[in-house]
C-alpha cells in the first residue's frame, strides 16, 4: 500500500466517525426535545446563597451515564448557582438563566461520577428534579471553590417533604 492510498484511508475512516458522532448528538437531541428546563427567575426571589460551579450534565434520574440534551443545558459550562427562597438559578456562561423551582425539586445529595467526569468521592452535586409531570431528571454541579456542603444543605432545605402515605413498618 502506498502512502498516498493509507492517508486517503485514514481520512475516510476520520470523516466517516465523525459523521457517525453527528448524527448520533443529532438523535439525541430530538430525542430530548420534549424536555425543557425552567428559564427566569421569579421577581423577589432572595438569594440565600451563592456558588462558582462547573455545571458537568444533566440524566436520566439514577442513570448517571445517559445523559440529556435538555436546553440550555445541553452542554458543559462554567457559571454560578444561586440558592434562593423559591429554588435554585443556574446561570451559566453563555446561557439563560435556568431557574429550578422548590416545587420541583425532588432530591439533593453527593455524587461521584456522571457521564464525562469522574471525581473524588462526594465531589459532585447531584439535583433530582422534575422536568415535567413525569419525569425526573439529575443535574451535577461540581462546587469551583471548597467543600460544596453548606450549598448542599441551603439546597436540601428546599426539597418538599415526601408526601405521608399513612404506612407505619
Amino acid at each position: 500500500m502506498t502512502r498516498e492510498v493509507a492517508i486517503a484511508v485514514t481520512i475516510v475512516l476520520a470523516l466517516l466517525v465523525l459523521g457517525a458522532m453527528t448524527f448520533a448528538w443529532r438523535r439525541r437531541l430530538r430525542r430530548d426535545s420534549g424536555l425543557s428546563a425552567p428559564l427566569g427567575v421569579p421577581e423577589h426571589a432572595e438569594v440565600t446563597h451563592r456558588r462558582e460551579v462547573l455545571y458537568v450534565s444533566t440524566t436520566k434520574h439514577d442513570q448517571p451515564l445517559e445523559r440529556l440534551t435538555i436546553s440550555p443545558l445541553a452542554y458543559r459550562a462554567r457559571g454560578e448557582a444561586a440558592v434562593t427562597d423559591r429554588g435554585l438559578a443556574l446561570c451559566l456562561d453563555g446561557a439563560p438563566t435556568v431557574f429550578v423551582a422548590a416545587s420541583r425539586l425532588v432530591s439533593v445529595d453527593r455524587a461521584t461520577v456522571t457521564i464525562d467526569r469522574v471525581v473524588e468521592p462526594g465531589g459532585l452535586v447531584r439535583v433530582a428534579w422534575n422536568a415535567d409531570d413525569d419525569t425526573i431528571v439529575d443535574s451535577y454541579l461540581r462546587v469551583a471553590d471548597g467543600d460544596p456542603t453548606t450549598f448542599i444543605t441551603e439546597l436540601q432545605r428546599l426539597v418538599p417533604a415526601a408526601p405521608d402515605s399513612g404506612a407505619t413498618s
